[in-house]
């Protein structure tokens, strides 16, 4: 079992019992480990105790980072996408295949893809010359939908396994002293109305959350609640994108795409840094 594996095991635990607040020891019980071990297993990971990730959890902290969080227009201005935190260390270029692009659906272009652990589980990539195309946590040794989705989306285009080189991308996503000396590139597929929101999530730091109407705002739309929600949810790009990053307006987790359990790993993995 991976060190991800059994955290996920303690995660829902913890999020299923987080009124009760558990005891280091009946966390570790859930996951057959000593409460010295599961510790050592726990900071390892998440760089955080236990203790300090279920306050993570509680609604209370999440309500918290969406009243301190700044309007994300504000933020753009600020930042750009370039500051001192992990995610704009090398920051990430956002481009949009052309009309022309989507209508060769893909003639021409060759897709590399490789299979990788994260902190997160295994994780499937893909990339092309031009960018990461997609980026989807997978389960421990099945891809194949994310092959199949891959095709569908470029039917034209030549597919092959090339595990070295995407090793080096994902390393560089989630080792700081890995990263790349350029920036990063994602090259998507969405309609406009897309495209505006996965840029609006770009503009959300690390260990900071956003409503879906914090989002709708952004793009100056404010009614396209709903909307947004939609597009939030078609993201290519599991956390370059920080979908991860939108939450209810109640503070709530809501869904996501690579399971709540992941999400809620996401959010204390990045509280640990920032």
């Amino acid at each position: 079992m991976s060190d991800y594996s059994r955290i996920a095991q303690a995660i829902e635990y913890i999020t299923d019992h987080v009124d009760q607040q558990p005891s280091l020891a009946e966390i570790a019980a859930h996951v057959h480990l000593s409460p010295f071990h599961f510790q050592r297993l726990f900071n390892r990971w998440a760089g955080v105790t236990p203790k300090r990730f279920l306050q993570i959890l509680t609604l209370k902290h999440a309500k918290e980072l969406l009243q301190n969080s700044e309007p994300l227009l504000a933020v753009s201005d600020k930042l750009g996408l370039s500051s001192s935190s992990r995610l704009y260390d090398h920051f990430i270029k956002l481009e949009a295949i052309t009309p022309g692009q989507f209508k060769s659906q893909g003639d021409g272009l060759t897709i590399e893809y490789g299979l990788h652990d994260t902190p997160f589980g295994k994780a499937f990539i893909a990339v092309t010359g031009r960018g990461i195309c997609r980026f989807a946590f997978s389960g421990d040794t099945n891809h194949a939908e994310e092959l199949r989705a891959l095709a569908k989306q470029w039917p034209a285009a030549t597919i092959k396994q090339h595990q070295q080189h995407t090793k080096t991308i994902v390393r560089a996503m989630f080792v700081p002293q890995k990263a790349l000396d350029r920036p990063l590139s994602l090259l998507v597929s969405g309609t406009n109305f897309q495209v505006s929101v996965w840029k609006a999530l770009l503009q959300i730091p690390p260990n900071r959350l956003a409503s879906y109407s914090d989002i709708a705002h952004a793009i100056s739309n404010p009614k396209s609640v709903r909307a947004v929600g939609q597009a939030v949810g078609a993201n290519p790009i599991a956390f370059l994108i920080p979908c991860h990053r939108v939450i209810q307006q109640s503070g709530h987790i809501g869904g996501y795409h690579w399971g709540t359990t992941r999400k809620h790993a996401i959010h204390a993995w990045e509280a640990a840094r920032y």
